[in-house]
């Protein structure tokens, strides 16, 4: 069982909008790129790598560099796992604001591919391209990487 909140796209829109929740979009820096949630900053969990997609050794070095421990973070990816796979280390890590924005960007599928709840992008939520300082190249920057 996760020790942390895991939320509709919906209910993380309202932690972001009334509670000053911010969007961590934890998936690789082409999808983020292709387009995410208005406003959401990008560290990528896994990235690709010689044989496909593999775990960012830096993403835990990086997160703690970026945000305190008590920073209010809403984590969302593609589909729900990866951001819950991510939470799951943050909150072992000691990071005890913590929610998973469990349907991701494109919705959770079943087995068969089928779209089991709504992502953030299929309920029509604010969507963009480009959040100014929020690529994960600009953050690296940030804390001098």
């Amino acid at each position: 069982m996760a020790n942390f909140p895991r939320v509709s796209p919906e209910e993380a829109r309202k932690l972001i909008d009334s509670e000053g929740y911010l969007y961590v979009d934890v998936r690789s820096e082409p999808e983020y790129a292709a387009g995410h949630p208005a406003g959401a900053l990008n560290v990528p969990f896994m990235r690709a790598g010689e044989r496909g997609m593999e775990p960012n050794l830096d993403f835990l070095d990086v997160m703690q560099a970026l945000w305190p421990k008590d920073a209010k973070l809403v984590l969302g990816c593609r589909s729900g796992q990866r951001s819950m796979r991510a939470a799951e280390m943050l909150t072992a890590a000691g990071y005890t604001s913590l929610v998973d924005q469990r349907a991701g960007f494109e919705g959770s599928r079943n087995a068969f591919g089928a779209v089991t709840e709504p992502g953030w992008s299929q309920a029509g939520l604010p969507v963009e391209a480009s959040t100014p300082g929020g690529a994960y190249a600009d953050l690296l920057k940030k804390i001098g990487r």
